[in-house]
């Protein structure tokens, strides 16, 4: 004679089972829908013209304030110096307006940072400052960002003529 709960047991595997391996046919058909209707991941950094950022703002529309920027660099200064050829952790951000990304002198970049093909201009290092990992995926540089539009353009008033 069979026993009911060996039986049950089997039951409860076969159902496990099944659930782990996809379900039926319309779980995949709701699965399916929802990734359809997810968003797209974006295919990959801002070109090297696009300046945009993630909170709409635009670096025209803020007027910085060097002092306030060198408040604000006290958070960059573990990795960050303003000191030309003097490289800490980061690169030294000495005359960084202007220069291409990935060539200050003695420091080694990682590729996607020296492959990144841009001029930091105003507007593109703006739009870095508010998350790094947008700009240059796979940059080296662990730093979150700073969200507030004000603090990046008091930050570029500042390394625009750090004293």
């Amino acid at each position: 004679m069979v026993n009911t709960k060996a039986i049950a047991c089997l039951v409860a595997l076969s159902a496990m089972l099944a659930a782990c391996s996809g379900g039926s046919e319309g779980e995949a058909d709701t699965s399916a829908q929802a990734e359809a209707s997810a968003p797209a991941a974006p295919a990959g950094p801002p070109a090297a013209t696009d300046v945009s950022t993630l909170d709409g703002s635009t670096f025209a529309n803020f007027t910085g304030n060097a002092a306030n920027g060198k408040l604000v660099f006290a958070q960059c200064r573990m990795c960050h110096v303003t000191d030309a050829g003097a490289n800490k952790i980061g690169p030294s951000l000495n005359n960084i307006i202007g220069r291409t990304a990935g060539t200050a002198s003695g420091y080694t970049y990682s590729a996607a940072n020296a492959g990144a093909g841009f001029v930091w201009t105003k507007e593109k290092l703006f739009q870095f400052l508010e998350k790094p990992q947008r700009v240059i995926p796979q940059t080296k540089m662990i730093f979150a960002g700073l969200p507030d539009a004000q603090k990046r353009a008091d930050l570029i008033a500042y390394l625009e003529t750090p004293s």
